[in-house]
């Protein structure tokens, strides 16, 4: 996977628009739109924490866990959405814990999208991303000092140039101030930059 956000572009992805969707009632290109901030950011968020040796550890010891051995890719039609919301919720409160408010009001204003539905997708979207994690480690036999790395791999190649904006979101004290970068992340940024932004491929950047 070049980064998480082929994700969406595959049959995963979509069960996961169309579950998002179905539970929201947002249109699904905004559900993808959502999942194209909140994705980098979740993952951005994990990294973080993983460049400390306890957070890694924690982040490893998770990881293990046969919940997320990678088997959700395979099975997200067959899961209940509420299932993955209670899921999510426990995972996102260790990963953002009281920053997660800031990010979901920082892309509901962005995309101009009920907070709570922001809150609601990126709780569903947050066990496939361990799955991803989970079956790329075992994959790869990653241990808890090599998961910085794999979590930069996951992010893709962009990952360094768009880090600062991801640590931006993530340091922000709710001022809003962050929402017009965060926006040009998603509608910005589409030409002239050979690397493209985070959001490039979904828009039809390179």
């Amino acid at each position: 996977m070049a980064s998480i956000l082929d994700l969406l572009n595959t049959q995963t992805g979509e069960q996961l628009v169309d579950k998002a969707s179905a539970k929201t009632s947002e249109d699904k290109s905004k559900v993808t739109s959502v999942l194209g901030m909140a994705l980098p950011l979740i993952l951005g968020a994990m990294k973080r924490n993983a460049n400390d040796p306890k957070g890694a550890e924690n982040l490893d010891k998770a990881l293990q866990s046969d919940k997320h051995n990678g088997e959700i890719l395979n099975k997200l039609g067959d899961k209940n959405p509420e299932e993955l919301s209670d899921e999510g919720s426990k995972i996102l409160n260790h990963v953002l814990g009281a920053k997660q408010s800031g990010v979901s009001k920082t892309i509901a204003g962005a995309l101009n999208i009920d907070e709570a539905s922001v809150n609601n997708i990126l709780e569903m979207a947050a066990p496939v991303i361990m799955g991803l994690l989970g079956q790329q480690k075992r994959k790869d036999n990653v241990d808890a000092s090599g998961l910085s790395s794999l979590l930069g791999s996951v992010l893709g190649s962009n990952a360094s140039h768009d880090q600062s904006l991801i640590e931006s979101l993530l340091d922000a004290d709710g001022d809003g101030n962050v929402i017009d970068d965060v926006a040009g992340m998603v509608f910005g940024n589409k030409k002239g930059k050979k690397g493209g932004s985070l959001l490039g491929g979904m828009l039809g950047g390179k």
